[in-house]
C-alpha cells in the first residue's frame, strides 16, 4: 500500500522511500550515513529527496545544494551553497581548517589552500553541526557540482564513520563518478507496467485509445516525468488514435523538446524571465528582479510559466525538473542569451562576486573582447588564490577565446595549461601547449623556455619516466640566458628526478644532469643552490670530492633561511643527500622538519614524501611500530587523495620484521608499476628490501643476489650504497668472500669520507667480516661501540649479533651469549623477528635454554585503531587526531573505545602505560 505522504509521482516506489526512511533512522540513532541515487533524468530521484526532506521533521537538520550545468566551472560554488547555513560554526574548527575553508569561500585571503585541508574542514564542520542534531545533507544533480566540490564531498562521504551526517548525493545514471565509486547506491529505476499505467492515468483525461495508452507506457519506460509530461504535447486526435506518437529520439531529448515546445508557446517577456532565471542559478531574487529591469521585463511575466507548470515561485525560481532549466537554456536564441548574461552581469557586484560578474560578462561577448579578457584573468587569479586551479584554467581558457592580440595569446594558453597540469589535468595542460606550437604563434626565447619547462614538469609529475630527466635538462639549459635563478632550481629538478629515475634512464641520467649543471653557472650562496652543487659533485666526483660541499649545503638547510616553498619542495632531497652522506643528525632534523611543515601547510601532495623519508629513519632506529604507523598514514593519505603512490615504507617495513610472504606480495605489486612509471630507485629499493630480509632470514645466497642487483647502480646513492652493506654480510655468510672483499671496498669509499659514527661503525662491521683472528675481533669491537653511540638501534643489534655470531664460530661460547642475548632482547623487542630468531638460535648453539618469546595474547587491533590509539597514548586530542587522519573527532573517540574495550582499560589514562610499555 502507498504511503500516505506519497505524491502521485512517488506511486510504485515504496521500497525506494523505505530505504530512504531507515537512513533518517540511522542517523538519528548517531550512525554516518551516505547514499548515492543513480537514474535517468525525470526517473524520480529530486522527488525521492523531496520525500526525504519531508520526513526528517524537527529532529534533524537538512541543508541541501544542487548542482546547476552553467556553474560548473566557478570553484567551490556547490560547496559553498551547501555550508553557507553552517558557517556560523566556522570559528568552532581548528585554525588551519578553518582558513583554508574561509579563502576557498573567498570570506579572506590567504595562500590557497590544499583541497584536501578544505575537505578535512568540510568533514569537521558537518561534524560540528551535527553535534547538536542530526544533519542531512542532500546534493541534486551531483553529476553538475563544479569538480573540486564534488571531490571535497566525496573525500567527507569516505571518512565519514561516527557522526550523525547523512550524505545523500543524487546524479544521472549515465555520468561516470569515480570520486562516488563504492558508496552505497540505489539506481532509481523505470516504474513498474502497473504503477506507469496508475500514473499516466493521474493525467490523463476523456477517451484514450488502450493501444495508444501501451504505446506511452511503453515509450516512457517506466520514467515517471515522461509518464505526466508526454500526453501535454499530445491532441487529442492524437491520444484518440494514436498519431504522432513515433519518436525516434532518446527520452531525455523528448523530455527537453517538451519543454522548450511549452517555453517557446510563451509571450516573449516569459520567456526571457525564464532564460534569466535558468542562467542565474543562486536563487537571488533581487538580482533576478534587477536584471529583469534591464531587459524591460516585468516580475509579472512569470505568471504563465507557472500556470503551465514549468516553474515554482517561493523564496526562489524552482525549476519544476533540471530538464526545463537546460531546456530553456538550450532552446535561448543567441541574441537573447548574450542579452540576459549581459544584464545579470551589469547587476552583479563587481567586489562581492566577481568570478560570476566575469563569468557572465564572457558569455554576453560576441566578439573578441580584451577589457573581458583582463576581467577573466583577474578572475583566474582569484580562483587560484581560493585553491581552484581547474576553476582558474577555465576562466583562462575563455580568455583565450576573447584574446584581440595575438601577442598576449601564447601567455594566456601557458597560464591555462600550468593551471591545468597543477589541477591533475595533464593530458589537457598538454592539448593546451599543442595548440601553442600548432597555431604557429610567434614565441620569444622566455615563452618558448617556460613551454618547455612546463612539458619537462608534467612528464616529471605525471609518470616521472625517463623522458623527464631530458626534458628539464633542456629546460634548464634553455633558461640559463633568461633567469639564472630558475635555471638552477630547473637543474636541480632534473638531478632529483635523474636520481628517481635510476637505472631506467636513457641518455641522460643523474650523471649527465650533474655534468651539466656543473658546467653551466656559477653557483651562489642559496641554499637549493649548494644541494644542487653538493649533490653534483658527490655523484660526478665521488665521495671523497663530494661530501664537503655536501656538508656545506646540509648546514646552510638546516638554518631558518630556508623559504618554507622551497623546504616543502627539495626537503625530501635535502634528507635523501644527508642519508646518502651518512648524515643521521641531519637525516633526523630534515625529515621532522619536512613532515611537520607539510602537516602545517596542510600539503597533502608533498606529505607522502615526508612520510617515506621519516619512517626511513624509524626503521634504522629499529622504531618499527613508529614506522608502521606512518605506513598506514601513507596508506590514508594514499586512499584520500586517490593517489597510486607505491608501498615502498611497507615493503620496508616487512622485510626488516622478517615477513617473507608480505614481502613477496608487495614486491609483485611494485614490480608490475615501477617499470611503467620509469622509478629505477623504486627497483633498487625493492632490491634492498629483498637483501634485508634474506639476510635476516640466513638465506645468504638470495640475499647476495638481490644485494648485487641494488648495488649494481651507485649513481642512485642511498639504496644503491646500503646494498652494498647487505651484499658483504650475504657475500661473506655463504661462500664468496672476493666478492665480499669488493663490496667493502666500494662501500669504504662512502663511509671513510663521511667519518659520522654511523659510517665508521658500518664500516667497522663489514671490515669485521671479511677479516680474521685479533682484527676481526677489533672490528667486530669497534662496530659495536661506534653504532651504539648512534640513533641507529637496528644496525647496533646487527653488529652485536654478527659479533656473537663470530664468537660462537670461534668457540668462545661464554663471550658469545652476552652478545647474543644483548641482540636477542632489542631485536624481539623491535619486531626484527627474522634477525631475531637468527640471534635466539645461536644462543641455543651456545648451549643455553631459550624459548621464542610470545606475544601477549590480546585481540588485534585494526590498522587506524593502532594509530590512534598510539597519538593518543602519545598524548594527543581528537581533534589534533582527527587533522592529522583525516577523521572527524567522534570518529576517533569511537575508535578509542574500541581501543580501550580490545585492552581491557577504561581511560585515557591507561593507554599510555599499557600500550607504549607492552
Amino acid at each position: 500500500m502507498t504511503s500516505p505522504r506519497l505524491p502521485r509521482e512517488l506511486r510504485g516506489r515504496q521500497s525506494e522511500c523505505a530505504t530512504l526512511d531507515a537512513l533518517v533512522a540511522g542517523v538519528r540513532a548517531g550512525a554516518s550515513q551516505v547514499l548515492v541515487l543513480r537514474g535517468e533524468a525525470g526517473v524520480g530521484k529530486t522527488a525521492l529527496l523531496d520525500y526525504l526532506a519531508s520526513g526528517l521533521g524537527p529532529s534533524c537538520r537538512l541543508a541541501r545544494a544542487a548542482g546547476v550545468e552553467s556553474e560548473m566551472e566557478l570553484p567551490f560554488s556547490g560547496l559553498h551553497q551547501l555550508c553557507a547555513p553552517m558557517l556560523d560554526h566556522l570559528d568552532r574548527l581548528p585554525g588551519p581548517q578553518r582558513d583554508a575553508l574561509a579563502t576557498a569561500f573567498g570570506m579572506h585571503t590567504g595562500q590557497p589552500p590544499d583541497r584536501f585541508l578544505v575537505g578535512l574542514a568540510v568533514l569537521s564542520l558537518l561534524a560540528d553541526v551535527a553535534e547538536e542534531q542530526p544533519l542531512v545533507c542532500m546534493i541534486d544533480d551531483a553529476q553538475w557540482f563544479d569538480p573540486i566540490s564534488a571531490q571535497t564531498l566525496a573525500f567527507v562521504a569516505r571518512r565519514q564513520l561516527a557522526d550523525p551526517v547523512a550524505l545523500v548525493f543524487a546524479l544521472r545514471g549515465e555520468h561516470e563518478d569515480e570520486e562516488l565509486t563504492g558508496q552505497p547506491t540505489m539506481v532509481v529505476r523505470g516504474l513498474r507496467d502497473a504503477d506507469a499505467h496508475a500514473l499516466l492515468d493521474t493525467v490523463l483525461t476523456g477517451h484514450v485509445d488502450h493501444r495508444v495508452r501501451e504505446t506511452i507506457v511503453a515509450e516512457a519506460r517506466g520514467n515517471p516525468l515522461a509518464l505526466l509530461e508526454l500526453p501535454r504535447g499530445l491532441s487529442r486526435a492524437e491520444l484518440s488514435f494514436g498519431f504522432g506518437l513515433a519518436h525516434a529520439v532518446p527520452l531525455e531529448t523528448q523530455l527537453e523538446q517538451g519543454f522548450s515546445q511549452r517555453w517557446g508557446a510563451l509571450p516573449r517577456p516569459t520567456r526571457l524571465f525564464l532564460l534569466a532565471a535558468a542562467l542565474e542559478p543562486v536563487g537571488d531574487l533581487s538580482l533576478l528582479r534587477r536584471a529583469l529591469r534591464r531587459l524591460e521585463v516585468d516580475f509579472a511575466a512569470s505568471v504563465p510559466a507557472v500556470r503551465v507548470g514549468l516553474i515554482e515561485l517561493g523564496a526562489r525560481v524552482r525549476f519544476r525538473h533540471p530538464l526545463v532549466r537546460s531546456a530553456v537554456a538550450r532552446a535561448g536564441e543567441v541574441t537573447d542569451l548574450r542579452a540576459v548574461h549581459l544584464a545579470l552581469a551589469e547587476e552583479t557586484d563587481p567586489v562581492l562576486d566577481p568570478a560570476r560578474r566575469a563569468w557572465h560578462r564572457a558569455y554576453a561577448a560576441s566578439r573578441p573582447d580584451e577589457e573581458v579578457a583582463v576581467e577573466l584573468e583577474r578572475s583566474a587569479d582569484r580562483a587560484r588564490a581560493r585553491g581552484g586551479l581547474a576553476a582558474q584554467a577555465a576562466f583562462l581558457e575563455r580568455a583565450i577565446e576573447l584574446t584581440q592580440d595575438p601577442a598576449r595569446r601564447p601567455a594566456r594558453v601557458l597560464a591555462a595549461a600550468r593551471a591545468r597540469h597543477q589541477s591533475g589535468s595533464s593530458d589537457a595542460a598538454l592539448a593546451l601547449l599543442a595548440r601553442i606550437e600548432t597555431a604557429n604563434l610567434h614565441l620569444d626565447e622566455p615563452t618558448h623556455a617556460e613551454v618547455e619547462v612546463l612539458r619537462a614538469q608534467i612528464a616529471f609529475f605525471s609518470s616521472r619516466g625517463r623522458d623527464a630527466p631530458p626534458l628539464l635538462l633542456s629546460a634548464a639549459q634553455r633558461m640559463e640566458a633568461l633567469n639564472r635563478t630558475a635555471a638552477r632550481d630547473i637543474y636541480l629538478d632534473a638531478l632529483a628526478a635523474g636520481l628517481l629515475v635510476g637505472r631506467l634512464a636513457g641518455d641522460v641520467g643523474a650523471r649527465e644532469v650533474a655534468e651539466a649543471a656543473r658546467a653551466a653557472l656559477p653557483s651562489t650562496a642559496r641554499p637549493t643552490d649548494l644541494l644542487l652543487d653538493g649533490l653534483a659533485s658527490l655523484i660526478t666526483d665521488g665521495y671523497a670530492e663530494g661530501v664537503p660541499p655536501v656538508r656545506r649545503a646540509l648546514n646552510a638547510w638546516r638554518t631558518d633561511e630556508v623559504s618554507t616553498p622551497d623546504a616543502l619542495r627539495w626537503l625530501w632531497l635535502a634528507t635523501h643527500a644527508a642519508h646518502d652522506v651518512w648524515d643521521d643528525e641531519s637525516w633526523e632534523v630534515f625529515c621532522t622538519r619536512h613532515l611537520r611543515l607539510a602537516r602545517e601547510a596542510g600539503a597533502l601532495a608533498v606529505l607522502p614524501i615526508a612520510l617515506n623519508s621519516r619512517m626511513g629513519l624509524h626503521f634504522l632506529a629499529g622504531e618499527f611500530a613508529a614506522a608502521a604507523a606512518l605506513v598506514n598514514e601513507f596508506a590514508t593519505v594514499n586512499e584520500v587523495m586517490g593517489n597510486h603512490l607505491l608501498p615502498y615504507g611497507a615493503l620496508a617495513l616487512a622485510a626488516w620484521q622478517g615477513r617473507k610472504d608480505i614481502v613477496s606480495g608487495l614486491t609483485r605489486t611494485i614490480l608490475v608499476e615501477v617499470g611503467a612509471r620509469g622509478e629505477g630507485m623504486g627497483l633498487t629499493i625493492v632490491d634492498y628490501s629483498t637483501a634485508v630480509l634474506h639476510n635476516g632470514l640466513g638465506q645468504y645466497q638470495e640475499a647476495m643476489r638481490a644485494a648485487e642487483q641494488g648495488a649494481g647502480y651507485p649513481d642512485e646513492l642511498g639504496f644503491s650504497t646500503w646494498s652494498l652493506v647487505e651484499l658483504v654480510e650475504a657475500a661473506a655468510r655463504s661462500g664468496h668472500p672476493d666478492r665480499a672483499a669488493d663490496a667493502l671496498k666500494s662501500l669504504i669509499r662512502t663511509t671513510s669520507a663521511s667519518g659520522t659514527d654511523w659510517a665508521l661503525g658500518i664500516e667497522a662491521r663489514a671490515r669485521a667480516q671479511v677479516s680474521q683472528g685479533e682484527a676481526a675481533e677489533a672490528y667486530h669491537a669497534e662496530a659495536v661501540e661506534r653504532l651504539g653511540q648512534t640513533r641507529m638501534r637496528v644496525e647496533h643489534a646487527r653488529a652485536q649479533l654478527l659479533y656473537g655470531e663470530w664468537l660462537r664460530r670461534e668457540n668462545r661460547r661464554r663471550d658469545a651469549r652476552s652478545h647474543l642475548r644483548s641482540a636477542y632482547d632489542i631485536l624481539t623487542e623491535m619486531g626484527a623477528e627474522a634477525f631475531a630468531e637468527r640471534a635466539r638460535r645461536e644462543l641455543v648453539a651456545t648451549g643455553e635454554t631459550l624459548r621464542r618469546r610470545s606475544v601477549e595474547a590480546r585481540e588485534e587491533f585494526t590498522a587506524q585503531e593502532a594509530q590512534i590509539a598510539r597519538l593518543a597514548a602519545e598524548g594527543r586530542t581528537n581533534p589534533e587526531i582527527g587533522a592529522e587522519l583525516f577523521l572527524s573527532p567522534r570518529t576517533v573517540e569511537w575508535h578509542l573505545h574500541k581501543v580501550f574495550a580490545k585492552l581491557g582499560i577504561g581511560s585515557r589514562r591507561e593507554l599510555s602505560s599499557t600500550l607504549l610499555n607492552a
